[in-house]
């Protein structure tokens, strides 16, 4: 019963870590290879964060109607101090998921991933809220 109730304490403890962590919110990403945008919400997953394209943007930075809305673009997403991050990011244009490389410097997160020894600058996004 106590190891129960230690692993609850525990557990809210680290969801609670995630809730006050510097990347929830909302972020502007930079555009792709096709000129688009969009607006991901960055929020906590379990222990990790993930973030979900809530708004999609043409090349000139009008809305535009997206089948990818609410797919999630970030995952498994976990700090290592400093202001970085480690995980997976989710490339719409190339249909590709990255091991990714996050590093949040103010209201900037400068992103890039990797996936079978390939590598792509996902370019800086921007503080949207």
């Amino acid at each position: 019963m106590k190891k129960t109730i230690l692993a609850a304490f525990v557990a809210m403890g680290l969801a609670g870590t995630a809730a006050a962590d510097p990347l929830v919110g909302m972020w502007r990403t930079a555009q792709d290879d096709d000129g688009n945008s969009g607006l991901i919400e960055v929020a906590p997953c379990g222990t990790a964060l993930c973030g979900t394209l809530v708004q999609a943007y043409d090349a000139s930075g009008a809305v535009i109607s997206s089948d990818r809305i609410g797919t999630q673009i970030i995952s498994a997403t976990v700090p290592e101090g400093g202001g970085a991050y480690r995980g997976k990011v989710y490339s719409p244009d190339r249909n590709k998921t990255y091991n990714s490389r996050l590093t949040l410097s103010g209201n900037q997160l400068a992103v890039s991933g990797c996936v079978l020894g390939i590598c792509r600058d996902g370019g800086t996004w921007v503080r949207a809220n």
